[in-house]
């Protein structure tokens, strides 16, 4: 059965984050202005963003340093 998403349940989009820091996989998130993809490290909260521009990139998971 194919049943239509509420906004509640729309998918958010994210990008995949390896943090090196603390040897820990994460997910970031979409921005509210929708400029750029911010979270941090789950385990010591160190911060990451990646901007969203014009000519980005396609690639979904990325390492922090």
């Amino acid at each position: 059965m194919n049943q239509k998403q509420s906004p509640d349940q729309e998918k958010k989009k994210f990008l995949g984050i390896y943090f090196r820091c603390c040897n820990v996989y994460a997910r970031i998130y979409r921005n509210k202005a929708g400029t750029a993809y911010e979270g941090s490290c789950p385990n010591c909260h160190r911060k990451a963003m990646v901007q969203i521009g014009d000519k980005g990139t396609n690639t979904r998971f990325f390492i922090a340093d």
